[in-house]
């Protein structure tokens, strides 16, 4: 058009300024309003302030709106909406307020409550402000619900960690005849992997596929971290290699699949197929790969995929990045290189950095470094129990006990309390739970006797118990407590009560011991049986005597 010496308009620039996605091409078509004298026409300054904010530029959207003579609703919803879009939630309240200040413009349903799409927003506020009562009392007054009205309740529940009700909602949802999207399954799935529900995934997946969203990349994501957080990598893979069509979000979610399950060769054998295909990793992408580095003890490897991010992606470490590199630094048990790494980061280390030097110093008996960490976490965080008792069993372990006894004293001065560790698995969608020592199953004598055989079948396979792990024990007790830990506890009734052949899937609300890891793997080959725990930091695969881990996590 400008070829052909035809001036543009200021329709011409309203029309156009839509299609600027990115930041540069916004600025040049601004010089061109600027030279063309448009600059002060409400409905371009509006379409540049959109503009602006729709590239992540709110500095430059706000200088726009400031300089407009003229504003019109349009203008402050454009400024309102850009500042919600990039997280600056106190500045879009500060405008909204403005607005409302001014007392000229009137906003746009304002006041409106019985608009479906007002009270959609209104719910949503409320779930993420955890005023569920609220949230579920507006649910209940609109008549007629679409799907965005279930996906904003579904998705506020998951958000808050509340999953069972999330997948109840959706299975109303579907009752009540409303077809869900692409949002619906995303988030129910997300639903069941936080409940490690694999057959409440299964089921949802069942509803994908007649629905048609087999093939949509999104729910394909979602697919492979549920299957991946319900302990079935075999149908994280399937959900892989069925969508051919795969963009950064699905790579990266079958990388941290492999990454969850210990895989860490998977996890570099993919990403470079991934580079491959031309995909460019995104944030998420390298915490997945730096992690699997820090679990096959390859530094080097580990250190160039660190740099690459800033020198080929031109992508700032966070925290997390950081927090992998002295995983991976202290699990090579070079603990002194780990310690200047976190001395010289260019930010300020918070929990995750300092617990992942804690956790090397627990694993290389460093008490000294670990004292000084420890005091660290314990002025950040004052009230996670996890770091006392590392900071306790490292002195309990040397045979320090006055030591010992004073971080508990400091527990309880903090009143910290250590959290209970239990496990649990499924049988006939029923849920069974276990402490340590536990004795209120049903089936309780049948569960210890049958821990009494697998001793017996474990002590004939060269079975040394490992002690150490049974620190608030003493004596001859050590031994047998060792073996009323909830994981073996629920290893014992998933024999029982689980089909023979059939996987035992345990859960696990703390990190498993060495010694129960070792059980594990005498008890996945003497019943040929396939063994997945999820503890705290990841999956454990045993089969035939081995874990997917190989002992190194």
């Amino acid at each position: 058009m400008r070829g052909r010496n035809i001036c543009p308009n200021h329709f011409t620039f309203s029309a156009v300024l839509p299609a600027c996605g990115d930041a540069a091409v916004g600025k040049h078509m601004h010089s061109l309003i600027c030279k063309h004298g448009f600059e002060s026409d409400v409905f371009v300054s509006s379409a540049l302030v959109d503009m602006y904010a729709k590239s992540g530029e709110m500095f430059c959207a706000k200088n726009v709106f400031d300089e407009m003579p003229k504003r019109n609703l349009v203008s402050w919803n454009s400024v309102i909406v850009g500042f919600l879009r990039n997280g600056c939630y106190h500045e879009a309240i500060g405008f909204f307020t403005s607005l409302i200040a001014e007392d000229v413009i009137r906003p746009d349903q304002h006041g409106l409550e019985y608009l479906a799409y007002v009270k959609n927003s209104l719910m949503d506020m409320y779930c993420k402000s955890g005023v569920f009562d609220d949230a579920e009392k507006l649910f209940t007054t609109i008549d007629e619900r679409d799907v965005v009205t279930w996906n904003v309740m579904v998705m506020g529940f998951v958000q808050n960690g509340i999953f069972e009700d999330a997948c109840n909602y959706f299975w109303v949802m579907r009752r009540e005849g409303v077809p869900p999207d692409e949002a619906s399954f995303s988030t129910v799935l997300n639903a069941a992997a936080g409940m490690a529900a694999l057959d409440q995934g299964s089921l949802i997946h069942n509803q994908i596929i007649k629905t048609g969203f087999g093939a949509n990349t999104c729910v394909t994501s979602s697919l492979i971290t549920m299957y991946a957080k319900c302990g079935s990598l075999v149908d994280a893979r399937r959900a892989f290699a069925e969508n051919e069509a795969h963009n950064v979000i699905s790579w990266t979610a079958m990388l941290s699949a492999f990454q969850q399950h210990g895989r860490a060769n998977e996890v570099i054998e993919l990403f470079n197929d991934m580079l491959q295909a031309g995909v460019e990793p995104d944030y998420i992408t390298f915490v997945s790969v730096l992690s699997a580095c820090g679990h096959t003890g390859r530094v080097d490897d580990g250190f160039s995929y660190f740099n690459l991010m800033s020198r080929r992606y031109n992508m700032n470490p966070g925290l997390e990045h950081y927090a992998c590199m002295v995983d991976l630094l202290g699990r090579a048990g070079r603990l002194h290189d780990a310690k200047i790494f976190v001395e010289k980061m260019p930010i300020k280390p918070d929990v995750s950095v300092w617990g992942a030097l804690l956790g090397a110093c627990r694993k290389y008996g460093n008490l000294d470094l670990g004292k000084e960490v420890a005091e660290k976490l314990f002025q950040i965080e004052p009230d996670n129990p996890g770091n006392y008792v590392l900071l306790y069993n490292m002195y309990a372990l040397r045979g320090r006990l006055e030591e010992a006894n004073e971080v508990r004293r400091l527990m309880g001065f903090n009143r910290v309390k250590k959290e209970p560790g239990c496990s649990w698995l499924d049988v006939r969608n029923t849920t069974h739970v276990f402490k340590a020592h536990d004795r209120s199953h049903s089936m309780t004598n049948e569960i210890y006797e049958m821990l009494g055989k697998l001793e017996e079948l474990l002590k004939q396979k060269g079975y040394v118990p490992e002690i150490q792990y049974a620190i608030n024990d003493v004596g001859e007790y050590k031994e047998r407590s060792l073996w009323y830990h909830s994981e073996k506890l629920a290893l014992a009734f998933g024999i029982l009560a689980l089909p023979v052949g059939a996987p035992v899937r345990i859960k696990k609300n703390l990190r498993t011991c060495g010694d129960c890891h070792t059980v594990m793997k005498f008890a996945s080959e003497i019943f040929k049986r396939e063994i997945i725990l999820r503890d705290i930091n990841r999956f454990h695969r045993f089969a035939d005597g081995v874990c997917s881990c190989g002992d190194y996590w």
